[in-house]
């Protein structure tokens, strides 16, 4: 497959939508972003990459990381994690408090705020460092040293992060949170805050399309976890709108407001396509349709 020629077919087709959408108001560091910004990279399994566009510039990763920790939860301590967490979509916002209390402090799936706090809090338990350990992580899987947390997004975070507090409380109150609530905020808004290009994230996804195996090959999922990971990633991995991505792209994928999204071809490789203009959803127009114009150019789809 000619990578380099399909994607820049690919950011031709979807450059009229560049620059649509509204880059995430709520989190001020991520307001001022160019929304003309576009850029997308393939990783292969053997860790070849290509990309077009802005793919090697930085950008806030947002809720991606979500997916790295849950498999590094999922590296520690196997399916416990299921007892905390669920793994059928929310239907409902990101951040909300609704289906907490009638579910007795058991958030949906681990890709909502509320269930990624779960997470979170499951890798402070095991690690003590929760942020460090997944900046390490990233690090080491995208082959990039100088990946790092942004402390003014970080600030942002918990300037603004009243929701989250009062979503970690409400768990800790029904048990389902174990350390202290600001010890869980302040990595959580860390780990959010960190920074990596589309190339960066392609590379370090490609252990849930290399079916577990790392880029030294060793393992940190079994076939079935990675398997776990994949899945709930298509059906709750882009907030409430995961039927719409899964009957427009066909693949697992993970959003974040900051503009990216990272994409799964089992067996065959990872994607990652970032544009900070959202929609109402809170997903990136031009890279939902990127991933589209792929699937549909390529054929690749888990379907």
């Amino acid at each position: 497959m000619d990578h380099p020629a399909l994607l820049e077919r690919i950011a031709a087709e979807v450059a009229p939508l560049v620059g649509t959408g509204t880059p995430a108001g709520y989190i001020p560091a991520l307001a001022g972003v160019d929304p003309r910004s576009f850029g997308m990279a393939v990783a292969t399994l053997d860790g070849t990459v290509h990309g077009v566009g802005d793919w090697r510039v930085p950008f806030s990763t947002q809720s991606i990381t979500k997916v790295f920790t849950l498999a590094l939860v999922l590296a520690h301590g196997g399916d416990s994690v299921w007892e905390r967490v669920g793994r059928e979509p929310s239907g409902n916002p990101f951040n909300s408090l609704v289906q907490l209390e009638y579910e007795n402090g058991i958030p949906r799936n681990p890709f909502i705020n509320a269930g990624a706090l779960v997470v979170t809090d499951r890798l402070q338990t095991w690690t003590g460092d929760a942020s460090s350990e997944l900046l390490e992580f990233l690090r080491r899987e995208s082959g990039n040293p100088d990946l790092a947390f942004d402390p003014d997004v970080a600030g942002s975070e918990s300037d603004h992060g009243d929701r989250n507090a009062a979503l970690a409380h409400f768990m800790a109150s029904y048990g389902n949170i174990s350390n202290p609530v600001p010890t869980l905020l302040d990595h959580y808004f860390w780990q959010c805050s960190i920074t990596a290009s589309c190339a960066d994230l392609a590379l370090a996804a490609r252990f849930l399309a290399r079916h577990g195996l790392l880029a030294d090959g060793s393992r940190l999922l079994t076939r079935s976890e990675a398997k776990q990971v994949n899945a709930v990633m298509l059906t709750c991995g882009t907030y409430d709108a995961a039927g719409e991505f899964a009957y427009r792209v066909g693949l697992p994928g993970k959003s974040g407001v900051g503009g990216g999204i990272v994409a799964v071809v089992p067996g065959h490789g990872t994607l990652c396509v970032w544009s900070p203009g959202l929609d109402e959803r809170g997903n990136s127009v031009a890279g939902v349709a990127a991933l589209d114009r792929f699937t549909t150019l390529t054929g690749l789809s888990v379907f």
